[in-house]
């Protein structure tokens, strides 16, 4: 990744600006869009999955404005082909030679609308610029911009004309998450947002720049975490391998970026280091659709956050003093306090409940409780 051409003094003020703008027209729960932006800072992806008309696509679009960057949106369509993606060499008449066509790939925000209804292979056109931030057309690599962040909307597999992501692919996105339907209190705000503006859809002015986001991005790569969290997180994985009701648990590529979640994590909140809430608060849209169940798991309605809700109660939470956390302190100077793990776990949880009437809801589940515009 390039140098960041500024820097961020304050970055949870920054990230706090950047909610505040987005709830300005969206109704969306605050922990839904945590995992949205931790997967930002992360330089990761976002794979949502919901019914129609929950406000994905309305909720990408913005996320994009507020952060100034470039949008595309794809509609994924069965007879969608990769060159449609990614672009294609085409002849120009005029100069006698072949010139590459951009694709709609080449932006800073991508959003993969309905990526499931299009067969494997036109997913799988996305893969290459997920992983290696390029695409490769007749034999030339042609970089993406930076940012580069896909957003990935699917309908829920039982629905008809649907296909189901490749494992391969699905272990390309930091997050998976949801926003259900809204309550009445959300419901009513759409409402009242549908009546304040005279457009079909909302939009926002931009809050930040990309360079803004690059030294956000540059800044999680410096943050401390100890080796304790980091064994909390591989004994988390290895705990959904071992599970009786996987036959596919949370892969090496899924340890880091479970690793990388966290780090961006303590960047929303301000901090220079990670703690164990960082990894146990977006656990369930880290690790669940790395999960491939057994067949009679899936028979019996077993749901993958159930899996890694296990591992989170099987597996001992690491008591990591603020001295540990500070990577500038002696590496010997470790708490006997128990309680102090526990307070740095509820620091990191409400550093980001801001106070805002747009929160809707904040007290049930994300499946049932998140909502959007």
């Amino acid at each position: 990744m390039n140098e960041p051409d500024e820097t961020v003094d304050d970055p949870e003020e920054t990230v706090q600006s950047v909610v505040e703008r987005i709830e300005s027209v969206a109704v969306i729960d605050r922990r839904v869009l945590r995992s949205i932006l931790s997967a930002v800072v992360a330089r990761g992806h976002v794979l949502i999955e919901d019914v129609p008309g929950t406000g994905k696509t309305v909720t990408a679009r913005v996320l994009a404005e507020a952060l100034g960057l470039d949008f595309n949106r794809i509609q994924f369509t069965p007879d969608l082909l990769p060159a449609d993606i990614t672009g294609s060499t085409v002849y120009d008449e005029h100069e006698g030679t072949f010139e590459f066509a951009e694709g709609p790939v080449f932006t800073n925000v991508v959003l993969a609308d309905e990526i499931n209804r299009a067969p494997p292979k036109t997913q799988a056109a996305l893969l290459e610029a997920m992983e290696e931030r390029q695409v490769s057309v007749d034999g030339t690599t042609y970089p993406l911009p930076e940012p580069f962040l896909v957003i990935a909307t699917q309908n829920p597999v039982e629905q008809e004309g649907t296909f189901r992501l490749p494992e391969a692919q699905r272990d390309r996105f930091s997050v998976k998450t949801s926003f259900g339907y809204p309550d009445v209190d959300g419901e009513m705000g759409l409402l009242a947002r549908r009546d304040d503006r005279r457009e079909l859809s909302p939009s926002v002015e931009a809050v930040v720049s990309p360079e803004t986001v690059r030294a956000l991005q540059s800044l999680a790569e410096d943050v401390h975490v100890d080796p304790k969290i980091r064994r909390y997180i591989i004994d988390l994985a290895r705990a959904t391998r071992a599970d009786d009701r996987t036959e596919i648990g949370v892969s090496p590529r899924g340890v880091q970026r479970i690793f990388e979640i966290a780090r961006a994590s303590a960047v929303i909140d301000g901090r220079e280091y990670a703690t164990p809430s960082d990894v146990k608060g977006l656990a369930e849209a880290t690790m669940a659709h790395r999960l491939l169940l057994t067949t009679e798991a899936t028979v019996e309605g077993i749901d993958e956050r159930a899996v890694v809700r296990s591992a989170l109660e099987d597996v001992d939470i690491p008591a990591v003093s603020p001295d540990a956390n500070d990577p500038t302190a002696e590496s010997d100077r470790e708490s006997t306090d128990p309680d102090i793990e526990s307070e740095a776990d509820d620091s990191a949880s409400e550093a980001f409940e801001f106070e805002s009437d747009a929160t809707p809801n904040a007290a049930g589940d994300g499946r049932d409780s998140d909502s959007s515009s």
